[in-house]
Order: structure tokens, then C-alpha cells, then sequence
């Protein structure tokens, strides 16, 4: 574990580095979850990569701040984090808000993105009313007051069924997200709408959906790589919101070959 300050707050992060090797892979979460979701994909990648995991501002470990959140803000700590670590020239795999946070880090700093992973994301996500409606029920009941619909969206039915202690315990990770950092969150994705950046999109874009994904479905995350130029979709069977929990193994795999493809277009 290291901490590390930049943008005002002190970051939670997981650094694994080598020498020589592919673009580095830097992993964005989703609201409400750590960086502990992508423990089983970096597993199944091996030593052999350098990884940049981190739990954004409000979430796991990292402070909270003190300033208004926005899409935005969370991208520029990323930016101050990859800055201060010496990563450049990575791959972006956002997850859900995750992946808002990537789009806006390429609108504003093209140059230390080598290729773009967009994970169960869409450049807009939902509607306005949709999260002022969470939002209010959150500060009235707290986040447990969702968990159940949340853990629902987050994974498929069979896992669900077959992994209850699993679940459980994301249910804890879900609940014990810091409030301010969850709630500014809901409204940084509230107020996001990056569309625009989608044709400006010029590094290769992988974008991934699993296939009982109830916050956003396939559809919606294809109707957003249609709109991405030279971009490829890959859907992911037996998995919800969080298929990087659910199937590790597929995920790692797609990601093995996304990168190495980006290194190879990267040396020519």
C-alpha cells in the first residue's frame, strides 16, 4: 500500500512496476467500491505488467477533500497521481464512473493516454433526475438504504446465488463508503455529460459490457463505442456491473491482448 498526496487530498494506491513491458494499465473504480475489485484481474495479468490501482477521493482508504466534486476533480487527481508516480503513456481502464473519469482525463491530458478501456460505462449515465433522487434518499437513509438494488445491478443472478459470502462482503464495501464521498460522487456523474469528447477519440478504445449489467447495459454501452472512431466492443457472459469481480479471467484476457496490440501500434 502507498499513500500519496496530490490535488489537496492524500490518494490510496497500489504500485507495481517494471523495467521494460507493455503500457502501463491503470484501473479507475466505480461509486461506492475500491480498488480491491481489481485484485483478481492484476492476479491473473502476472509481474509482468506495471498496474496503477487507486481508490479515488471519498472512497476506501483516500481522503475525502474539501471541495465541490466533480468529474473533473476526480480526473485531476488521477492526473496528479500518474504525474507524481512517473506513468505516462498508459492504458485507461475506467469502470463505470471510472470511465467518465478516463474520458475527461483524455479531453484534458491526451498526451499521457496510450489506449482507452471503458468498462460497463457510458459518457452520460442516466439522468439528472435519476441521481438527485439517490441522492436524496442517501442523505435521508443512508447508503444501506440501496444497498440491496445497487448489489443487484452490480452482479449477475447466478453469482448472486452461488457466491453469497462474496456478495456480503462487497455489500460491506458498498455501505462503509465514506457518505460525502459517495454523495459527491452521485453528483459529479449527475452533472457529467462527455459525449462531445467521444469522436475527438484517437488511441485505441476497447469497450467492455457485461451481459446482466443492470446500470448500464449493453445497449448503452455500445450506442457508445459506435460513436467512438476505430473502437471494438467485447461483451462479458455471466456478469453484472462489476465484471472484473465476477470474471476475472476474461477480463485479464481482453486486456492481455488490448495492450499488447496498443504497445505494437505504439513502436511502429
Amino acid at each position: 500500500m502507498e499513500f500519496i498526496e496530490t490535488n489537496g487530498v492524500v490518494l490510496h494506491c497500489a504500485i507495481q512496476r517494471v523495467e521494460k513491458g507493455p503500457p502501463p494499465l491503470v484501473f479507475i473504480n466505480s461509486l461506492g467500491s475500491d480498488f480491491r475489485i481489481w485484485t483478481g484481474v492484476c492476479a491473473r495479468l502476472g509481474d509482468g505488467w506495471s498496474t496503477l490501482r487507486y481508490d479515488k477521493r471519498g472512497h476506501g482508504l483516500s481522503e475525502e477533500g474539501t471541495d465541490a466534486y466533480s468529474i473533473g476533480r476526480h480526473a485531476d487527481d488521477l492526473i496528479g497521481l500518474l504525474t507524481k508516480t512517473g506513468f505516462d503513456g498508459v492504458v485507461l481502464c475506467g469502470l463505470s464512473v471510472g470511465g467518465l473519469i478516463a474520458l475527461e482525463i483524455w479531453r484534458k491530458r491526451p498526451d499521457l493516454v496510450a489506449g482507452l478501456v471503458l468498462c460497463d460505462t457510458a459518457a452520460k449515465i442516466g439522468t439528472a433526475q435519476m441521481w438527485q433522487d439517490r441522492i436524496d434518499l442517501i442523505r435521508k437513509d443512508g447508503i444501506a438504504a440501496l444497498a440491496e438494488p445497487v448489489l443487484e445491478r452490480w452482479f449477475s443472478s447466478g453469482f448472486r446465488s452461488c457466491c453469497q459470502e462474496q456478495v456480503s462482503g462487497y455489500r460491506s464495501m458498498l455501505v462503509r463508503t465514506a457518505l460525502d464521498g459517495y454523495l459527491g460522487t452521485c453528483e459529479a456523474i449527475r452533472d457529467a455529460d462527455l459525449t462531445e469528447v467521444l469522436q475527438s477519440i484517437t488511441v485505441p478504445t476497447l469497450c467492455l459490457c457485461g451481459d446482466e449489467d443492470g446500470s448500464t447495459p449493453a445497449e448503452v454501452v455500445m450506442d457508445m463505442q459506435e460513436k467512438i472512431p476505430g473502437s471494438s466492443f467485447e461483451m462479458i457472459e455471466y456478469a453484472g456491473h462489476l465484471p472484473c469481480v465476477e470474471q476475472p479471467d476474461a477480463i485479464a484476457q481482453l486486456l492481455a491482448q488490448f495492450v499488447a496490440k496498443v504497445h505494437v501500434q505504439g513502436q511502429r
